[in-house]
């Protein structure tokens, strides 16, 4: 009789590979768990990475009081960005490749302490010269490959400026002198609204000086004086004469008013005159005849500045032109470009809020609402530009403070 295998025999042999797999398998398991072990061990004994950024606070020098809170606020925003900074290194640990720290982490620290830097620049130049603190050299932040370091650098104390032994000396008294503008040439009619107003603004200009004077006593050092007060009005003396040069040209032949030669005033350190120097009005005249331009710009005749009234809908802006009269590296072009188009976009829409806005508000309210922001608007962007250009080359003073107020044409 034929004799077969009982199920139960071949189950038997099944049974017993079955268990040599699983011991195998078993010891497979225990070394990978040891190694995983192994390896969380040496993250464990692998310090994170900080960054290292150099300190601002040691280069602001004595900041004054009108300065003071805007300084602290950017200083703390140095340390935030710092601890930001850490913490995307601590919770990104392993992600991208051996660039990741540097393109996703140190380049954007850079682009942003730079703009904080450079806000710091600008709140001190409000009331002081505009100092320049290398917000390019100290932007650049670099890693403590051991971690460690400080998160938070910078002082929450800001150094107060002090009278200094040059500044008791000037005293910041006295009043400001500045040379008559005389216009010796025939206004055409269409220039004399432009030419009255210009000629107003340069006596509020010596007027707002020797306010100046009057409020910073005490402020800065031995040229606070000179480059604070005198050293500004002379800019913008400088592009109020320049504006009525270029008024007068529109209808007749462009004079030379002087403008280098007249914008420079000085110090009368025995106080009096000069708060009223200049003439309200201009002489009236008529366009020389001949001239195929008469009948343009005739808005111009009835320009107005300061409490300009109830909006009726159908003023316009005004705003003095940007010049840039430096070289323009070019690196910086295309965002020279992008701000001078952006100053054209700014005028424009003040120009539709005003249509806009028809018959709301007081007297007050386009000073209020329209021209007090956008003059804001262009000083934040053509100090961008200078920065664009300070990047690759000098930093140039665009004169962004005497650039940035706009009037009306009406």
């Amino acid at each position: 009789m034929k004799r077969y295998r009982s199920y139960r025999s071949y189950a038997g042999g099944s049974s017993a590979g079955a268990r040599r797999w699983r011991v195998a398998g078993v010891a497979g398991v225990a070394v990978a768990l040891v190694g995983v072990g192994l390896g969380v061990a040496a993250a464990a004994d692998t310090a994170v990475p900080t960054v290292n950024c150099p300190t601002v606070a040691g280069k602001l020098g004595a900041v004054p009081a009108q300065a003071q809170a805007e300084i602290a606020r950017n200083l703390q925003l140095l340390n935030t960005q710092i601890q930001e900074a850490n913490n995307r290194i601590r919770t990104t640990q392993g992600q991208g490749g051996p660039d990741f720290i540097q393109n996703a982490i140190l380049g954007p620290l850079k682009d942003k302490r730079f703009a904080t830097i450079n806000r710091m620049e600008t709140a001190i130049g409000r009331t002081l010269a505009k100092p320049d603190l290398n917000a390019e050299g100290l932007s650049g932040c670099t890693l403590n490959a051991d971690g460690g370091g400080n998160a938070s650098p910078e002082p929450a104390q800001v150094p107060a400026a002090s009278v200094s032994a040059g500044a008791s000396a000037a005293g910041n008294t006295g009043t400001i002198v500045c040379p008559d503008v005389v216009i010796d040439v025939t206004i055409p009619a269409q220039a004399k609204a432009e030419i009255d107003r210009n000629l107003a603004l340069l006596r509020t200009q010596i007027n707002e000086a020797n306010a100046r004077l009057k409020s910073s006593v005490g402020q800065g050092g031995a040229n606070f004086v000179q480059n604070a007060i005198l050293g500004p009005l002379k800019d913008k003396r400088f592009a109020t004469i320049n504006r009525m040069e270029t008024a007068i040209g529109r209808n007749a032949a462009k004079p030379n008013l002087n403008a280098e030669g007249l914008s420079t005033c000085s110090l009368n350190a025995a106080g009096g005159g000069g708060a009223a120097a200049q003439p309200t009005a201009a002489p009236t005249t008529q366009a020389p005849a001949g001239n195929g331009n008469a009948g343009n710009n005739q808005a111009a005749a009835s320009r107005n500045t300061g409490n300009v009234g109830i909006n009726d809908g159908t003023a316009q802006v005004d705003c003095p032109d940007v010049v840039i009269d430096v070289a323009i590296p070019a690196q910086a072009k295309a965002e020279v470009d992008r701000n001078l188009a952006l100053l054209r976009t700014q005028i424009n829409e003040a120009d539709a809020r005003i249509k806009s806005t028809a018959f709301q508000g007081g007297v007050n309210f386009i000073n209020n609402a329209i021209l007090g922001p956008l003059k804001d608007k262009r000083f934040a962007t053509i100090n961008r530009m200078e920065t664009a250009i300070g990047r690759n080359a000098a930093k140039p003073n665009l004169n962004a403070e005497g650039l940035s107020a706009c009037n009306l044409n009406k």
